[in-house]
């Protein structure tokens, strides 16, 4: 007992620490961006903005958590039906915690899922939430680098900007032979998992053979969800859902530039939103905050705009892209009825996390889901 107490505290402790620590740099990033600057003349950027183009910029992010919806349920039709509107809930909710939380948030869509629809396990609900990355990793990879290529900005450091293309280069070799790997995984995948399965059923001890069903498990689910990559129709339906969504986050950025009168075209846009996608990769609580504004800020000051207006964009453009769907994700949380230490409990056991016996994990996880229900 007094074991099973010690390892509780020990992961409260880590837990919180992290929060903590993550939260702390934040605050020393928002510090470092905001102590130079004339905020006299970011408030005066502000009142400056066509407020229209900002409203018209946040209807469209609405819109994407509707496109990531739909592009979802195409994920998922492999693996398990569900309705456009649970997939909409826990889209918003999963975006909505990241906002509050950060990239840690992200287990929480699909966690929420499951709990929603008790049609879907959680280890399809996990997988094709990989998968998805995996699309939209391409998608920027693509869209950054195909930028770089024909956009070239007027009075930047050429210096500067031949290292940046050469590293969107160097993404685009690694996205293309990532996806190259994983189509030759979904060809292979029967003889690949009959090879492991194999080996790690001659295994004398429990514990081996538990993770030998694991693996040959989420192998067969990661086989069943990536027949999108080989399938054409399937293929081509996930592949325009993405086109589309990244196409109209390119726009509310857009009307995020103008509405603060910068002459920026779609060239501009996407160098911009590169920068802040960077950013938001550092897992900060509000939605990466602190690093999305000071990496956004840094793309728009190598084009040439002043620090406060660069810094006020930034505040803004931070909103836009991360907040609306807290308000979407705290309507169908309290409509969900489900309960936070169960969504919890569904998070901390993913497959995706590395803590526990493996074969418990998936199982657990499916057993909160119907639980719930």
């Amino acid at each position: 007992m007094f074991h099973k107490t010690l390892r509780f505290l020990e992961h409260l402790l880590r837990k919180y620490l992290k929060f903590a620590l993550l939260s702390l740099l934040a605050a020393l990033i928002l510090w470092g961006l905001g102590r130079s600057l004339d905020w006299t003349e970011v408030r005066h950027a502000l009142r400056q903005t066509d407020w229209r183009l900002i409203m018209a910029a946040t209807a469209i992010v609405c819109f994407t958590y509707l496109l990531r919806a739909y592009r979802w349920r195409a994920f998922l039709a492999p693996l398990a039906p569900t309705s456009l509107r649970n997939l909409f809930a826990a889209t918003t909710v999963g975006f909505g915690s990241i906002f509050l939380l950060g990239r840690t948030g992200e287990v929480v869509r699909p966690a929420f899922l499951p709990l929603r629809d008790r049609r879907v396990p959680a280890s399809a609900a996990f997988v094709t939430i990989a998968v998805e990355r995996i699309y939209d990793m391409a998608a920027i990879v693509l869209l950054f680098s195909a930028n770089l290529l024909l956009f070239s900005p007027q009075g930047a450091d050429q210096m500067a900007y031949a290292r940046v293309r050469q590293a969107g280069f160097i993404l685009l070799l690694g996205a293309v032979l990532g996806i190259a790997g994983l189509v030759w995984f979904s060809i292979r995948s029967q003889s690949i998992i009959r090879w492991i399965d194999k080996r790690l059923a001659r295994g004398s001890s429990t514990m081996l053979r538990r993770t030998g069903s694991f693996v040959t498990m989420m192998l067969e689910q990661w086989a069943r969800a990536l027949n999108v990559l080989v399938d054409a129709r399937e293929l081509v339906v996930t592949a325009s859902w993405t086109v589309a969504l990244w196409g109209s986050i390119v726009v509310a950025d857009w009307l995020v530039l103008r509405a603060f009168g910068l002459p920026f075209g779609i060239g501009q846009t996407v160098f911009v939103m590169g920068w802040g996608l960077v950013g938001s990769l550092v897992p900060t609580p509000g939605g990466a905050a602190g690093a999305f504004h000071a990496a956004t800020a840094a793309g728009l000051i190598f084009l040439g705009v002043p620090r406060e207006q660069a810094a006020a964009v930034s505040i803004i453009m931070h909103l836009v892209v991360f907040a609306p769907a807290l308000f979407f994700g705290l309507y169908y949380f309290f409509r969900s009825d489900i309960k936070v230490s169960r969504l919890r409990r569904l998070a901390e056991v993913s497959p995706t996390e590395n803590t526990g016996t493996p074969s418990k994990l998936t199982s657990q996880a499916e057993d909160e889901a119907f639980a719930e229900r």
